[in-house]
């Protein structure tokens, strides 16, 4: 015969008996980690299979780096070739994984015995067979499991009753001590996966943004720190988490804007935060009056007093008046006649801001080493999270690297992407090591838009890379659908980002409804981006008790504390987004029917999902508002809704199953 054939052979022999197919979470195959987050467990699944009728096992064998201490989970055949475990981290950093199967001799031989025996067939051939397999794993066993052997097969001599032969062998413990003590054959092993594993922030958060300057106390006077630690009480009692400032850091004077964008300032003007850098100071440094860099770790002292942390914006941008253009002018794009290279966004033009060059020769590495410094000088301030402005104008590199590096030592900082743009960018930045994203939510309206976009964000690749955070408005963005619906449309909004997905965000105003804009524009008029804004929180008309009822909300059902599980349900009307949410054990199961359209009643049939219970369509069913706290029994599948958007326009309720 060829000895190439016989080799060729041989080789295929030895290949892989078993299959894993289909691993779940995984994100490229492994190059990059799939997210998850501490104490909230992660579903680890996988197709796996091999020939014949034999019996498997399989398991998810884990660590936390560094540490060097691998742990095992056994994963549990869910039919039809899937198998499922629940990692639970217990704490933020990487996780590695992989998953190991192999043919259970033991499984295999119990499941055929007890087939057969069930059929009255004659076993006494098994009864010995198993007796043998007994005996092998005996002469390879140590400690303990060798005296329970020894102790079985002398259950075994002694037992001459052939039922009593069987259930020793059928026994749940038998199979246990043999599956701890039997070689595994044909043991096969997936490639080396990761998670992130970041803390419960990073996935559950609602967000409030202000600009500190426009706190003041009088109108017309540049705000200090000390103005927003006066209303940290009013915003942690919202039910806000983090406190979200605009960049904090001197303003350049060269170039500066003044109102609504234009390109005159006045002496008073106080110009756009990001144009960062002037003679005080560049990143590193906070605006003068706002206070100094004590001021500033008394306010965060403050607010987590008040149960909020600070969020900065990290803008990768600089004014012409930044010291990095006098120290560092290798760090920047010049033109042939010599001057700075403003930022473009063709045909917009921001002549107040000049971008860095991150390939420049002089750039690698110092201005990448210095970046990594300005994050990590404001961690040691008390800060954890950033929101990073733009950052798909970045390098891809750049960001992957810095995240890893932070995280290294920071596992807890948490990074928030404010990218708008193409959707492959979207992912890979989360990809990269972003925790959260903004998104396209923000012009999202119609009931298919919506359901169609909740939907993609629960299936792969989104899932596993990608958090969404459902601002619901910007100070760069006034969304059309706001300017034009007036109170209702702002609940509509509000009660969208907050159920939809784990994280949400507003911008201070939302609050009162601002809605003034530059006509056909999504911009806002007197935009705060160049000007100060002075706010009577508790002026008429204001949404704050709603949105306190929301968050409270979001804080007591655990199935609104992510993107992952939206369901979709009948509600027969176009105007009405009718959808679930609940936990994996459907203890907590939340329904949200929201009229999409804010200035006429709506009216559906729609379907209660008792079948997810297992109940009959004629089932009872107990119902909750979790708005105000009616309860009432809803009786049978077939109901109707009636939603009129000048009282609310919503309705959340909380399923409890009546008892039988």
């Amino acid at each position: 015969m060829n000895p190439d054939l016989q080799g060729r052979a041989s080789a295929a022999a030895k290949a892989p008996r078993i299959a894993i197919e289909g691993i779940e979470p995984q994100v490229e195959g492994g190059r990059f980690a799939a997210k998850a987050i501490a104490g909230r467990g992660c579903p680890v699944s996988a197709r796996i299979f091999m020939d014949g009728h034999e019996q498997l096992g399989a398991e998810v064998t884990w660590r936390l780096e560094p540490e060097e201490v691998w742990r095992s989970l056994p994963l549990a055949w869910q039919g039809n070739d899937l198998w499922r475990a629940e990692l639970l981290p217990p704490h933020e950093g990487r996780i590695q994984f992989v998953i190991q199967a192999w043919l259970d001799r033991y499984a295999s031989f119990r499941h055929d015995l007890e087939k057969k025996y069930a059929a009255g067939q004659a076993v006494d051939l098994e009864l010995s067979e198993g007796e043998q397999l007994l005996r092998e794993a005996r002469q390879g066993a140590q400690g303990e499991p060798a005296a329970q052997l020894d102790a079985l097969l002398g259950q075994l001599a002694a037992e001459q009753a052939r039922d009593g032969r069987v259930a020793l062998l059928l026994a749940p413990a038998t199979l246990e001590l043999m599956q701890r003590v039997e070689p595994r054959l044909h043991r096969v092993r997936s490639p080396l996966l990761s998670l992130e594993v970041e803390r419960p922030l990073a996935g559950f958060a609602s967000w409030y943004e202000l600009f500190p300057r426009s706190e003041g106390a009088q109108p017309g006077v540049h705000g200090r720190f000390e103005d927003v630690r006066r209303r940290l009480p009013e915003i942690a009692a919202m039910g806000f988490d983090v406190l979200y400032f605009p960049p904090i850091h001197p303003i350049g004077r060269t170039h500066r804007k003044g109102p609504n964008n234009s390109l005159q300032a006045g002496p008073d003007d106080p110009g756009s935060p990001y144009a960062i850098g002037a003679e005080e100071g560049g990143h590193e440094a906070v605006h003068p009056q706002l206070g100094s860099l004590e001021d500033f770790r008394a306010l965060v002292a403050d607010a987590r007093a008040h149960g909020l942390e600070v969020a900065l914006d990290f803008a990768i941008q600089c004014s012409p008046d930044h010291p990095w253009l006098r120290r560092h002018p290798g760090w920047f794009s010049w033109r042939a006649d010599g001057s700075i290279r403003h930022a473009e966004n063709p045909p917009k033009k921001y002549e107040d801001i000049v971008n860095v060059d991150f390939y420049a020769t002089d750039a690698v590495p110092s201005l990448w080493l210095a970046l990594l410094e300005v994050v990590l000088g404001w961690v040691t301030q008390g800060v954890t999270l950033f929101r990073v402005d733009n950052p798909h104008t970045k390098p891809l590199p750049f960001w992957e690297w810095l995240i890893a590096e932070v995280r290294h030592l920071h596992p807890e900082v948490i990074f928030l992407a404010e990218a708008f743009t193409r959707p492959a960018m979207m992912a890979r930045l989360g990809k990269l090591g972003f925790s959260q994203s903004y998104t396209y939510f923000t012009w999202r309206n119609t009931k298919q838009e919506l359901q169609e976009y909740f939907a993609e964000l629960n299936q792969p690749p989104w899932r596993d890379c990608y958090r969404p955070n459902f601002f619901v408005n910007t100070p760069d963005i006034n969304p059309f659908f706001l300017q034009r619906s007036g109170r209702a449309g702002f609940l509509i909004r509000a009660v969208l980002a907050a159920t939809g997905s784990g994280l949400w965000g507003m911008y201070s105003g939302f609050e009162l409804c601002e809605a003034a804009a530059i006509p056909g524009r999504e911009e806002y008029a007197d935009s705060e981006k160049y000007q100060l804004r002075q706010r009577d929180y508790r002026a008429p008309g204001n949404i704050v008790g709603e949105i306190t009822r929301l968050n409270r909300i979001r804080r007591e059902n655990p199935a609104l504390h992510s993107h992952l599980g939206f369901q979709a349900y009948n509600a027969w009307n176009d105007n009405i987004l009718y959808f679930g949410k609940r936990t994996a054990d459907l203890a907590n199961f939340v329904l949200v029917a929201v009229c999409l359209d804010p200035d006429n009643a709506q009216e559906a049939d729609f379907e209660l999902p008792l079948w997810e219970f297992g109940l009959a369509d004629d089932a009872a069913m107990g119902g909750e508002d979790l708005m105000n706290g009616h309860q009432w029994t809803w009786y049978g599948k077939r109901q109707r809704m009636r939603i009129e958007p000048w009282h609310l326009p919503f309705g959340i309720w909380r399923l409890h199953p009546q008892r039988r």
